[in-house]
């Protein structure tokens, strides 16, 4: 980001702020939609995570942590959005797959199979799966992002992995006996 430019938005430059929503919105949308899975929370939390970073935006001390301040302000939006809107359970039903239809069938069974056990992931173990892995930021980095200590990174990876392993084991242990998970 141009820190120029982002200090003429702390300013009140009205269009600086517009060049900097237009530079950023994209990605912050991409990390929204990963974290809430749904395009229209993300819309609404990207909205209202652009609205919180106008209003604060002259509070921000150091311009060149824009971008990781703007995360955060998104997450927090993210976990905002998702509690009020109370969609974090997706209600899903299992289907049996046949695994033996090829390359493809079997990679898109795996994508919807980790879909299906990242959506049971609270909103926080989310945010620094997608951090981590959609963004690629280090534990030191989410962690000055989300003002959280790298330790506390470190638990919600740990917890978030160990859940997504456990539905996705229970998922299959349901999926052999034909019941609904």
């Amino acid at each position: 980001m141009d820190r120029r430019l982002v200090e003429r938005a702390q300013d009140g430059d009205e269009a600086a702020f517009a060049d900097l929503a237009f530079g950023i919105g994209d990605r912050l949308y991409a990390v929204a939609y990963r974290t809430l899975r749904d395009g229209g929370l993300a819309e609404d939390a990207v909205q209202q995570a652009l609205v919180t970073i106008w209003q604060q935006l002259p509070g921000l001390r150091d311009p060149d942590a824009f971008m990781a301040w703007s995360y955060r302000v998104l997450v927090n939006a993210c976990y905002a959005e998702g509690r009020r809107q109370r969609r974090w359970d997706a209600g899903l039903r299992l289907v049996p797959t046949d695994r033996t239809l090829g390359d493809a069938t079997a990679a898109v069974a795996d994508r919807d199979e980790l879909e299906r056990a990242f959506r049971h992931l609270p909103p926080d173990q989310r945010a620094v799966l997608v951090l981590q892995h959609y963004l690629g930021m280090t534990m030191s980095q989410i962690a000055a992002t989300l003002g959280i200590p790298v330790g506390t990174v470190r638990s919600r990876l740990h917890f978030a992995r160990d859940a997504m392993r456990a539905a996705i084991d229970a998922e299959a242990r349901l999926a052999a006996g034909g019941e609904r998970w």
